[in-house]
């Protein structure tokens, strides 16, 4: 059983990257971050990019890329990714307001289908990043998380622990449950506010059993942990370095 590979999801740092991409990279890889997934590429050229990871030592695994973009320019992102050395074109969001029913869910599953055996066939794999919405509606009796990946293999898994928990359902059984098709896990942590509402926090500051999941990952065949806070209550950057001291600590000073 291999290490996971310790990665940071970009957008943690989207103010950052928006003002300095460059020296941003830096800075995560001078921290330790073994790898990025992307959220934008703020207008730098992939071959440049590409030359700016080499030197820094940084691995592109994936990147979150708008279902508008997908519909857009698929042959624009798949060639960006393909010259960038990543393997994972990600869905990282889409509209609930849209999603109200079972009909709705359907219709997007079968975009997202099309979609995922494009990807595939030129040599990249499509994944789908969950919130919590996709837990609200059942579609074939099966919330509609499940029913995305039961209606294609070609549609595989990039499972955020935090919004599984928060929704109400056991990250470590779903991990489980999707061993062989989830390649990338988002490794966040949370608190609710006064009013229920989520808050990201540091890790180890929060409700999800974060060692139990690095077990459930290591054993599901994930090939990535990838750290994120959707929003930070300190300087972003202090917050990643935080969160990577803490995996340093408690997983690769410890890993055998």
């Amino acid at each position: 059983m291999g290490r996971l590979g310790i990665g940071l999801q970009l957008y943690t740092l989207r103010d950052d990257m928006a003002r300095d991409m460059e020296g941003t990279l830096r800075q995560v890889a001078k921290i330790g971050y073994e790898g990025v997934e992307f959220a934008g590429y703020y207008d730098m050229p992939a071959d440049k990019l590409k030359g700016l990871l080499d030197e820094l030592g940084l691995k592109a695994f994936g990147s979150h890329i708008s279902l508008q973009r997908f519909r857009d320019d698929l042959q624009g992102e798949i060639d960006y990714l393909k010259t960038i050395g990543a393997t994972y074109a990600i869905c990282p969001w889409v509209d609930s307001k849209t999603l109200a029913n079972a009909e709705q869910w359907q219709t997007l599953i079968n975009e997202l289908a099309v979609i995922a055996g494009e990807v595939k066939k030129q040599g990249l794999k499509f994944l789908y990043h969950n919130h919590d919405f996709e837990f609200h509606v059942k579609v074939n009796e099966e919330f509609a998380f499940d029913a995305m990946y039961a209606a294609s293999n070609d549609i595989n898994v990039e499972m955020d622990v935090c919004w599984v928990k928060f929704a109400g359902q056991d990250p470590l059984a779903y991990i489980a449950k999707y061993a062989g098709r989830l390649p990338l896990v988002h490794f966040k942590d949370f608190t609710k506010d006064a009013e229920g509402k989520l808050v990201t926090l540091e890790l180890g500051l929060g409700e999800v059993p974060l060692k139990d999941v690095i077990k459930a990952a290591e054993k599901a065949g994930v090939e990535w942990l990838v750290v994120e806070q959707d929003h930070c209550q300190k300087a972003p950057l202090t917050s990643i370095e935080n969160s990577f001291n803490w995996v340093k600590e408690n997983y690769l000073n410890v890993h055998n």
